[in-house]
């Protein structure tokens, strides 16, 4: 155990010093994404190391079984965050050292209880190899230690996630077809061809398993349900100079549908672009041009953590679908500086018709039209890729 622990802290030490010692080393050749490469499964469910970033996003509703017993609103009213990001380092190739750390793995996971008034979270990184950390090449299959998100052959995917507050053992089931954003999976994030993604998400995953959370000693926690959202996305484009951030949603639709959404903004906090996909009820799906989406602020609030200042309600405009999103609790802004830099916000919301419902709370009658996650970067600092 004493060898297996003096290992891991040699690997995940130096990373900082070696990030940094990356900024003079000669670029690889990251390849760039480029329209008319449809994506290809299952080999597109797993990593693609050569390009310079990659990330798989988990986010969901949840539901304890016990609440439900207990006579509590059917609803959902928990969340949770667990995502795993993949980047490659601006390292030399022909380092032939096994400690070079071309590849980095990240992970950072969350849960919303507004029982506990703030958010819960957790991070770790690890270069990739010697057993500690892996990102496979031909399917979903992440871990770094003992945090994972796999995928089975039946399109299941299983997350495990363990942290001092809380843990995750949950099972994914797809409900839906895949949504594949932008021009076949090729995700424009601005106005030069070169900015830009591949990009697929699965909507409407039915969540089973069991959360252990801060206050349940010992034993195998709670049993939940509920219902997530995934997003998988690589490129090797930084965000343009005049961009510091983007806005994002993505949100499961009472009627079957799905909706995701984002607009990148710039330094003055207006709309640089903007896109998304939309699939109606009726399955119909639709690419979101940038001047069919807009989020307009509703709702302010000041993280007493770090000072920054969130929309954390917000109207978003997505062609026809107009929506307000009401957040679960305010508190869910996340301080990943220890693990890929990034400080934001990331938390649940429910959806309603837009001006049906308030900012802050809903009238037991006005119905919410779905629910899912909004994420909010670059408002504590420009947010570096």
């Amino acid at each position: 155990m004493r060898r297996r622990t003096l290992l891991r802290s040699f690997l995940l030490w130096p990373l900082a010093a070696l990030t940094q010692r990356a900024a003079w080393a000669r670029l690889p050749d990251y390849p760039t994404v480029a329209s008319g490469q449809p994506l290809a499964f299952p080999r597109d469910y797993g990593a693609h190391s050569s390009y310079r970033n990659e990330w798989w996003y988990v986010t969901g509703w949840l539901q304890a079984d016990a609440s439900a017993a207990a006579g509590a609103a059917a609803e959902p009213s928990l969340g949770f965050e667990a995502t795993f990001f993949r980047s490659r380092l601006a390292l030399d190739d022909a380092n032939p050292s096994r400690f070079a750390p071309n590849q980095l793995l990240f992970a950072n996971v969350a849960l919303s209880d507004p029982q506990a008034g703030s958010l819960q979270h957790g991070q770790r990184a690890a270069r990739r190899g010697f057993g500690l950390a892996e990102a496979s090449e031909t399917d979903t299959a992440v871990h770094i230690d003992d945090w994972s998100l796999e995928r089975a052959a039946d399109g299941r995917y299983r997350l495990n996630v363990a942290t001092p507050g809380f843990a995750f053992a949950f099972t994914l089931r797809p409900t839906q077809p895949m949504l594949v954003n932008g021009a076949g999976g090729y995700s424009r994030k601005g106005p030069l061809a070169s900015e830009a993604s591949y990009y697929y998400s699965e909507p409407g995953l039915a969540v089973d398993g069991l959360l252990r959370r801060g206050g349940q000693s010992g034993g195998k926690g709670e049993h939940v349900r509920g219902q997530a959202w995934l997003d998988h996305e690589w490129s090797s484009s930084p965000l343009a100079d005049v961009a510091v951030g983007w806005d994002w949603i993505g949100i499961d639709l009472e009627d079957g549908g799905a909706l995701m959404a984002f607009q990148i903004r710039d330094k003055a906090g207006r709309k640089f672009w903007a896109g998304g996909t939309l699939r109606a009820g009726d399955g119909s799906t639709h690419a979101l041009s940038p001047d069919s989406v807009s989020f307009t602020p509703l709702r302010r609030w000041r993280s007493p953590h770090t000072g920054a200042v969130y929309p954390v309600a917000m109207r978003v405009d997505a062609q026809d679908l107009h929506l307000t999103l009401v957040p679960l609790m305010d508190d869910q802004e996340f301080d990943g500086r220890a693990s890929t830099g990034a400080v934001y916000w990331e938390g649940a919301v429910t959806a309603f018709q837009a001006g049906a419902a308030s900012t802050s709370g809903t009238h037991p009658a006005v119905k919410p039209v779905g629910r899912g996650y909004l994420e909010l970067t670059g408002y504590v600092g420009r947010l570096e890729l």
